[in-house]
């Protein structure tokens, strides 16, 4: 069973340790450092994102974010969203969690539990790598659709959106 739960300050080690295996520090390209002070900037309500710890039948295995493109207009102006879509962010670090189809799961239940329990969010957006194929894959088996390509920091993105009348 997939649920989430609110970061807490104690997760911030472990966050760290999952930013440092290979599998994910290949595509989250803010240094360690940076990734995780940013996350403290939100748990001392700085950054106007929301952190949550993916569980898998209470076991920790990764962290994925929402946040209002309404707060990030640049972005929001870069991939064209209105301002009442929410961005979504993930990683699974748990490196034998990788690989087993979990990505769609975690990303529907997120998309239905957390980012459409606001009623005013339109869509769940997201921009992943294009050379990212595994994850763009899995927003794509959780229902997202291919939008556009965008270029951010340098590099060919896909944008991917799931409408709230599509998720699930």
């Amino acid at each position: 069973m997939i649920r989430f739960r609110p970061l807490e300050e104690s997760d911030l080690p472990q966050v760290d340790a999952w930013l440092r295996a290979e599998h994910v520090a290949e595509w989250w390209r803010d240094p360690v450092e940076i990734a995780v002070a940013k996350r403290q900037a939100a748990l001392e309500g700085r950054r106007q994102v929301e952190h949550y710890v993916i569980l898998e039948n209470e076991r920790p295995l990764g962290i994925i974010q929402t946040y209002l493109v309404a707060d990030y207009p640049d972005w929001g102006r870069l991939i064209g969203a209105e301002p009442e879509a929410a961005g979504v962010d993930l990683f699974v670090g748990e490196p034998d969690a990788v690989g087993r189809g979990l990505g769609p799961e975690i990303l529907r239940e997120f998309a239905r539990t957390v980012v459409f329990s606001r009623p005013e969010t339109t869509a769940a957006v997201a921009t992943v790598e294009e050379a990212n194929i595994r994850s763009w894959r899995a927003f794509e088996k959780a229902g997202f659709r291919h939008v556009r390509d965008v270029e951010e920091d340098g590099l060919p993105h896909r944008l991917l959106r799931l409408d709230r009348r599509y998720a699930q």
